[in-house]
């Protein structure tokens, strides 16, 4: 596991502009849809390591979200431009991920997450304790 005030050597970015349909009825994002921010910066990372959803599937594992942590800071607007950022912190044992999303402009901090998955045996339905070769490897740590 890494300290705070290390970089992560497994992390990716994309940049997106807040829409309409993500908005509540104050004008700003409805607190929900900051989920689907991190699914959209965890698929760029998945697909950066070489292990998206379909090669999960295919090497016979699924990785659940067990757990989701947000902390808000400030709040995201319509036509306002987003950087997300994904780090791998935990793979041993869990999946654990942790997320800033800033404004891309200023670099404002507006909300830090974090998500725990697990590895799940898909053919005996059973949560592995540990984290499966297959991650080790596309993670070069095995």
């Amino acid at each position: 596991m890494r300290r705070k005030t290390e970089a992560s050597r497994w992390w990716a970015e994309v940049e997106l502009q807040v829409q309409f349909f993500d908005l509540d009825p104050m004008q700003i994002v409805w607190h929900g849809n900051y989920i689907k921010y991190l699914e959209v910066v965890r698929c760029a990372l998945f697909d950066k390591i070489d292990y998206n959803y379909v090669e999960m599937g295919a090497s016979g594992f699924a990785w659940p979200v067990i757990d989701v942590q947000l902390r808000y800071i400030n709040s995201a607007k319509f036509g306002q431009r987003l950087k997300l950022r994904a780090d791998i912190v935990e793979w041993e044992n869990r999946l654990k991920i942790e997320y800033l999303i800033t404004d891309a402009e200023t670099g404002a901090r507006l909300t830090r997450a974090s998500t725990t998955q697990v590895a799940l045996n898909m053919a005996s339905g059973e949560m592995c304790f540990v984290s499966p070769p297959v991650l080790l490897k596309k993670l070069g740590v095995e």
